[in-house]
């Protein structure tokens, strides 16, 4: 359980990355997610992507196209906000804790 949520604070991250680039939409992301390593449901995935829409960081515009409906969501200016806050603490987490494995691998 505490794995699932270490990843899920990944994925948010993963999101928000993704969608203050452009929209995404909820099966772009799963195989998106996937090719980093998560294997994310529409089962959980939506939730996730309703809850940050709650939140104020993501906002959802539905599409018509082929004749289906697709919900594309997008980084709003609090989300962006959010994900230029979060990156240098992912910086630092990053050198801390591969600073950490190469100094435990090399001896020293």
């Amino acid at each position: 359980m505490m794995m699932r949520d270490f990843f899920l604070g990944f994925i948010k991250i993963h999101i928000l990355y993704h969608a203050s680039q452009g929209p995404v939409y909820g099966l772009w992301l799963i195989e998106e997610l996937a090719r980093h390593g998560y294997s994310v449901s529409p089962g959980s995935l939506y939730p996730t992507l309703h809850a940050m829409e709650r939140r104020g960081l993501l906002q959802r515009e539905e599409r018509v196209e082929e004749g289906r409906r697709r919900k594309y969501y997008t980084a709003t200016e609090q989300g962006r906000t959010a994900l230029a806050e979060i990156r240098p603490k992912i910086a630092e987490l990053v050198r801390e804790v591969l600073h950490e494995e190469a100094t435990e691998s090399s001896g020293s």
